[in-house]
């Protein structure tokens, strides 16, 4: 497995990452131990990064998670994020960066993780309501006491990332990015790169779709995540449907998945990528890990990049509750 550089303070991983999410939440049924055995095989096929969230479950994947590591904790590099608050259902209730909050999510995710310390410690949303500088210097307290090692921040915009950036070092800015989403190419991807913070795209296979065997929303459970995005909907569904067709079309000249194509593409887009994509099942995992070995050429490239140029895609990318979650702008 090669491994890349994640940042410019010292933090390398494995070129791919495996995405922990989906293994008992957001997806459809859980099953234990298969998602321990696909953390497992990652390990075995040199994948050492690791993603989770206390918001996954909540706190569920955390545990599961430091459960299948075990005694290999010190093989891995486990990133993990905080900032949500939650109500007495365990639902989302809104938002929460503040600098208590910060340490306390710390310290319970340690401990959920069974672990003393996090590699790579994000915020996971922005908070509109705790300026930026605070959270951040909050995060710089646990680096020093020895509980964080890199900070990262996800879904945060330009502005957002210069000035947290000015506080304290960030290593890495977690967003979605894929053939299915390019929004951040335009300033976030080229501010990353003057301050040397290296992207983490969630989502490089456009939650599924880009694989070319999803289904539409109309026929996923209630309890699937996508089921609420407009994406998978409709008209949007049909639409964006014939896009993946090219991208399958460039995995049958290969001889290879269409979800190796799109992570070949992620992959390309340079050295200081490191994709994520999720799965609980051993089978993608290693098909995922195989896409690092496949080049596209030039005109993939350029037949990728027109197909799904900025704006192609058709349908938002979250509903309208997690929509307004996202920091477009430098509001605090």
């Amino acid at each position: 497995m090669q491994t890349r550089h994640l940042g410019t303070q010292g933090l390398t991983v494995s070129a791919i990452g495996l995405g922990c999410m989906g293994m008992n939440w957001a997806y459809g049924p859980a099953d234990e131990a298969e998602s321990v055995a696909t953390i497992r095989r990652a390990l075995e096929l040199g994948v050492n990064f690791f993603d989770t969230a206390e918001v996954y479950g909540p706190y569920k994947n955390e545990e599961l998670l430091g459960r299948a590591l075990g005694a290999d904790r010190d093989k891995a590099v486990v990133a993990t994020k905080f900032g949500f608050r939650f109500g007495p259902d365990g639902r989302i209730a809104g938002l929460d960066s503040s600098p208590a909050n910060v340490r306390r999510v710390c310290d319970a995710s340690l401990k959920r993780l069974g672990t003393d310390y996090v590699d790579l410690f994000y915020q996971h949303r922005v908070d509109p309501d705790v300026p930026i500088e605070d959270t951040v210097g909050a995060l710089a307290e646990l680096v020093r006491e020895g509980k964080v090692r890199y900070l990262g921040l996800s879904e945060a915009s330009a502005a957002t990332l210069e000035r947290a950036h000015a506080v304290h070092p960030i290593s890495a800015l977690q967003s979605e990015y894929s053939l299915f989403e390019r929004g951040l190419e335009a300033e976030i991807l080229p501010t990353c790169r003057r301050l040397g913070v290296g992207l983490v795209p969630f989502s490089p296979l456009g939650r599924g779709f880009l694989t070319g065997i999803t289904q539409r929303a109309e026929e996923l459970e209630s309890s699937d995540f996508r089921a609420a995005q407009p994406r998978f909907q409709g008209d949007n569904f049909d639409h964006n449907r014939r896009l993946v067709d090219v991208v399958q079309q460039v995995a049958a000249r290969h001889r290879v998945t269409a979800a190796q194509v799109a992570l070949a593409w992620v992959l390309s887009r340079g050295v200081d990528i490191v994709p994520i994509p999720g799965t609980k099942r051993r089978r993608w995992l290693e098909e995922n890990v195989a896409a690092i070995d496949l080049t596209l050429s030039t005109e993939d490239q350029d037949l990728l990049d027109w197909t799904f140029a900025p704006g192609a895609v058709s349908g938002e990318r979250y509903g309208a509750a997690f929509q307004r979650l996202l920091d477009t702008a430098s509001k605090n």
